[in-house]
């Protein structure tokens, strides 16, 4: 058994992570980050939480755009093809279920 304490994981560069889990066509992972992350579309569906901190979920389609700030605790759930952008308010610390060959 890992333990994970809050507010104690911390990568060696933004976004980097650390996979928990494999599931199948899944994994669980633990991200770090203190920098935006680039738009991009997945394949699959995504489990998106924040631990610690706060982050900005930008999603929609070019020129229609929404900004959603999640704080810790908040999960959004982002479907197969849904364009979108997480841009940290800080340090933050979030679990991600995606597929392994996500973006």
């Amino acid at each position: 058994m890992k333990i994970h304490r809050r507010g104690v994981f911390r990568a060696e560069r933004a976004w980097g992570s650390e996979t928990l889990m494999a599931m199948g066509e899944h994994q669980v992972r633990l991200h770090w980050t203190d920098q935006p992350y680039r738009w991009h579309v997945n394949h699959g569906d995504e489990v998106f939480v924040v631990l610690d901190g706060q982050v900005d979920m930008h999603s929609g389609p070019e020129g229609d755009e929404r900004v959603e700030r999640l704080h810790a605790g908040d999960a959004v759930v982002l479907r197969s093809g849904d364009r979108h952008r997480a841009e940290p308010v800080g340090e933050a610390r979030v679990l991600v279920v995606e597929r392994h060959d996500s973006d």
